[in-house]
This record gives structure tokens, C-alpha cells and sequence, in this order.
């Protein structure tokens, strides 16, 4: 299992999302994913994005004024 960091800080919706979706398809399947993201719909985002597409949500906290998760592919 490999985790791969991504700063998505400063990008808003939906570039955060899209950003995921390029990374997790040149990933292996369980393979994680983390993410920090400042942008205002990012928690709901990546939520809606891991039901559409399948993937498991291991966490989301807050960190000052972004939020960081990580999903495993």
C-alpha cells in the first residue's frame, strides 16, 4: 500500500475534486489518498465523490482553516 500527499490549498470547487479523480486513476487499488484542501465545499465534495465513485473515506479533520483526509482507492 503506497499513500500519496496532494496540497489542493487555494484551488475551489470543483478543481479539488478533479485533482483527486486524475491522481486515483494512476493509483493501485488500495492505495491511499490525502488530500488538504481549503476550500469551502471540500468535506461534502469529497464525500459525494467517494459514494459516485466507490472509494472509502478514512477520515477528514480540520486543520486551521483547510481540511485533510485520506481515501483509500
Amino acid at each position: 500500500m503506497n499513500v500519496k500527499t496532494m496540497d489542493a490549498r487555494g484551488l475551489k470547487c470543483p478543481q479539488p475534486q478533479l485533482k483527486m479523480l486524475v491522481e486515483a486513476q494512476s493509483m493501485a487499488k488500495g492505495d491511499q489518498l490525502e488530500v488538504v484542501a481549503d476550500c469551502p465545499t471540500f468535506e461534502n465534495d469529497v464525500r459525494q465523490w467517494c459514494q459516485r465513485t466507490g472509494k472509502a473515506l478514512l477520515w477528514m479533520r480540520a486543520e486551521g482553516n483547510a481540511k485533510r483526509c485520506r481515501v483509500q482507492i
